[in-house]
């Protein structure tokens, strides 16, 4: 199963605050848009996600289609036969991808310690 980019989607309560914190890292934002509360952060090949107010909690974040640059690339799982095949698995979902659609879905599934995990895919 290809599972696509990988980053941490982290619920923060000020997404200025969070962003300078992470800068202090070495962290550059590479994506997202502040005004709408939610940014996309590299260092190296590390990636974080800030997002205020947008989720519960944090989340473990794939994103089958793309590569850890946020390309897209050519040969990839779609979500869909991913869901399937995690359905098959015995994997429970707490929200579903529409499978009579094709391209942007989301899912999410929640791992055995209560982490969620976000699959979502944009192309």
């Amino acid at each position: 199963m290809k599972l696509g980019a990988f980053s941490v989607s982290l619920n923060v309560k000020d997404i200025h605050v969070s962003k300078s914190f992470y800068e202090k890292f070495g962290f550059e934002q590479v994506g997202g848009n502040i005004e709408q509360n939610w940014i996309i952060l590299r260092n190296e090949s590390t990636t974080i996600g800030l997002f205020q107010g947008m989720f519960e909690s944090n989340l473990l974040t794939f994103n089958p289609g793309w590569d850890q640059n946020a390309l897209p690339i050519d040969n990839f799982e779609d979500i869909r036969k991913i869901q399937k095949d995690l359905k098959q698995g015995g994997i429970n979902f707490q929200t579903e991808a529409d499978e009579s659609t094709s391209g942007p879905a989301s899912f999410i599934v929640i791992d055995p310690d209560g982490n969620p995990i976000l699959v979502d895919q944009h192309v």
